[in-house]
């Protein structure tokens, strides 16, 4: 592989004065007993500290293993509460949980697990003014996030302060992991050095994501961590491990660091964090927001009270219109508007919805190039319907 570093002990962490309690001994003694492992490797395990971006899907196991292993600081950053959704894959999380800060349920778990852990929080959106200042203090970044403007921060961040990004993503039934090290190997943006266009890739909120898929790909995560950590194995760096969950298949792609990397390459252009909300591009839904062609819930009820002659679109998939629906729309999904199209009114006024605004901002753009000008998109889709018109509706 061109370029590649034939060693093992990237971190070359130092275990000082680092000593084990005669609890610890007990509690890590299948890590001690062996060779890999052992006293020294157990010993790094409590030096080092590990910092955590997500207390979600995946931020879950790899938390809750990480901290099994003894790894002796681990970071947490997120800024969201936990939602009933969430628990059919965030496994930290409990049913009285809901409401609650992420971070509070996370570390009460983490603690309980063991007590010998230093959990370490912070309850914030990781920015370009503040991602230096919270990445610069932690041996190894973990990537646990669902979005492309904190994917890349993350990465131009440890590319900068020359810290190896341990990457995992997933999506319905499939899920990445790598190892984004620049000292040694390519960067994220070596692999996507541009992000998709915006709207394209469909959210898990949206597409939806098997609720054991992060609990694989978590634990790979965690594990490569633990490798680095102990300076043993070959980890994922210079490597892409695909996972098909439908199939049970695992594959693995070769990377190459890439010369032209912005960030990490021979001439590199990015020397500070930049904003990554224009970076990845505006999202469909705001630029509806901000040009008009938003109707909000109220607005669209008023609307059919008031017997107004509108066609009601609904952009989801069959799956998802079986689950509940608005009254009087009718099921059109996005994958087939182009094909229905001809059987719509342009001079009649045209709502669409989806699950929350995505999928039918897509949709309203593509008609208005086709020349319809009576077009809107139901803000925050049939959610903020369920949400401020009809409560009784399932959510899902």
């Amino acid at each position: 592989m061109d370029g590649e570093v034939l060693r093992t002990d990237f971190l070359n962490l130092q275990v000082g004065k680092v000593d084990l309690t005669r609890e610890e001994f007990l509690r890590y003694g299948r890590h001690l007993i062996m060779p890999e492992v052992g006293l020294k490797g157990q010993k790094k395990l409590k030096s080092a500290s590990v910092l955590i971006v997500g207390a979600g899907g995946l931020g879950s196991p790899l938390s809750f293993y990480l901290t099994a292993a003894g790894v002796g600081r681990i970071g947490i950053v997120d800024f969201d509460v936990v939602d009933l959704s969430n628990l059919q894959r965030q496994i930290i999380h409990t049913t009285k949980d809901v409401g609650r800060s992420k971070l509070e349920s996370a570390k009460e778990k983490l603690e309980a697990l063991n007590p010998n852990v230093k959990i370490e929080t912070y309850e914030t959106r990781l920015t370009s003014e503040n991602a230096l200042e919270i990445i610069k203090d932690y041996d190894i970044i973990i990537d646990g996030t669902d979005n492309f403007p904190t994917r890349y921060l993350v990465n131009d961040a440890c590319v900068l302060l020359k810290k190896p990004n341990v990457y995992g993503s997933i999506f319905r039934f499939e899920g990445q992991a790598s190892v984004f090290y620049a000292e040694f190997g390519p960067c994220y943006r070596c692999l996507y050095q541009e992000p998709p266009p915006p709207g394209l890739v469909p959210s898990c909120a949206e597409g939806g994501v098997l609720g054991v898929l992060p609990g694989i790909i978590g634990t790979i995560q965690a594990l490569e961590a633990i490798k680095l950590i102990l300076g043993v194995g070959e980890p994922l760096i210079w490597k892409l491990l695909l996972f098909d969950a439908l199939k049970m298949k695992f594959r693995e792609v070769k990377l190459r660091k890439n010369p032209q990397c912005p960030i990490c390459g021979e001439n590199p252009t990015i020397k500070d964090l930049i904003d990554y909300e224009a970076f990845c591009g505006v999202m469909p839904e705001q630029i509806l927001h901000e040009t008009g062609l938003e109707i909000t819930a109220e607005e669209l009820k008023a609307k059919l009270e008031n017997g107004e002659d509108i066609i009601l679109i609904d952009v989801r998939e069959p799956h998802e219109y079986e689950i509940n629906r608005i009254q009087g729309s009718i099921l059109i999904p996005l994958s087939r508007l182009a094909e229905e199209v001809n059987k719509l009114d342009q001079t009649r006024e045209v709502v669409l919805y989806c699950k929350m605004g995505g999928r039918s901002a897509r949709a309203v753009q593509f008609l208005r190039e086709l020349g319809f000008t009576r077009v809107k998109n139901l803000a925050g889709g049939i959610d903020a319907w369920i949400e401020k018109i009809d409560p009784s509706m399932p959510r899902y």
